[in-house]
């Protein structure tokens, strides 16, 4: 009788936290990510055989135990971390909140404001859209939060970022998405499918994710 091939550990790579664009030595422009959502779905995903590369932003969390942890500051540092890893992977979670600005050039000294009336700025490389065209049939999935139209703005962000799916999150005055809060979210496909998950927990939102994640991963027919 002819064995039965062994399948094959599937890989993949996860991104959380924050960036930070830096505008001196100690001062920078960063967000409120607190790193919570991917450090608990690449502790599930771990639990669950997949083998887990998280790339972090700075964060109070201590990481879980994964095949590797890369710790990264600057949206240029993830974004070289992630062209890296990524074609190591069969998915790419991009959960990490990156850093939109960044000043037009890092200051060698403190910035006195005695001496200077402006900071200019510049925008960060778009990680997501590049890596997404560029996933040659590898799993892309990223996350958003808006302030409005929050489920119009991720349909547009889900085409225009090349991905096969995204999570939707919207912030208002009495729904605050950071931390350890239980939030109301959206799982929304290339097809416009859309799965709410109401008042629930991050761990509960990235066990969630993870079965979304296998759905679309076996309709696309990947071998394992």
């Amino acid at each position: 009788m002819a064995k039965t091939p062994s399948c094959k550990k599937r890989k993949i790579l996860i991104t959380a936290g924050p960036t930070r664009g830096m505008l001196d030595p100690v001062r920078f422009i960063s967000n409120m990510s607190t790193g919570e959502m991917g450090y608990s779905l690449a502790d599930i995903a771990s639990k669950k055989d997949w083998d887990v590369t998280l790339i972090s932003g700075p964060t109070a969390l201590k990481p879980p135990k994964l095949s590797e942890y890369i710790a990264i500051t600057s949206a240029a540092e993830l974004k070289k971390a992630c062209e890296k890893e990524f074609p190591k992977h069969d998915v790419l979670v991009m959960v990490a909140a990156v850093c939109d600005f960044t000043a037009q050039r890092k200051h060698d000294h403190k910035i006195h404001r005695t001496h200077t009336k402006q900071l200019n700025l510049k925008r960060t490389p778009d990680i997501l859209a590049a890596l997404g065209k560029k996933r040659a049939g590898r799993l892309a999935i990223g996350f958003c939060l808006e302030t409005e139209r929050w489920l119009e703005n991720a349909k547009s962000k889900l085409k225009r970022k090349h991905l096969d799916g995204i999570v939707a999150n919207y912030y208002t005055k009495t729904h605050i998405p950071f931390g350890k809060r239980r939030i109301n979210t959206a799982f929304v496909t290339r097809d416009g499918q859309i799965t709410h998950l109401k008042h629930k927990t991050k761990r509960q939102i990235a066990s969630a994710l993870l079965k979304w994640i296998d759905e679309i991963y076996r309709k696309k027919s990947f071998r394992y």
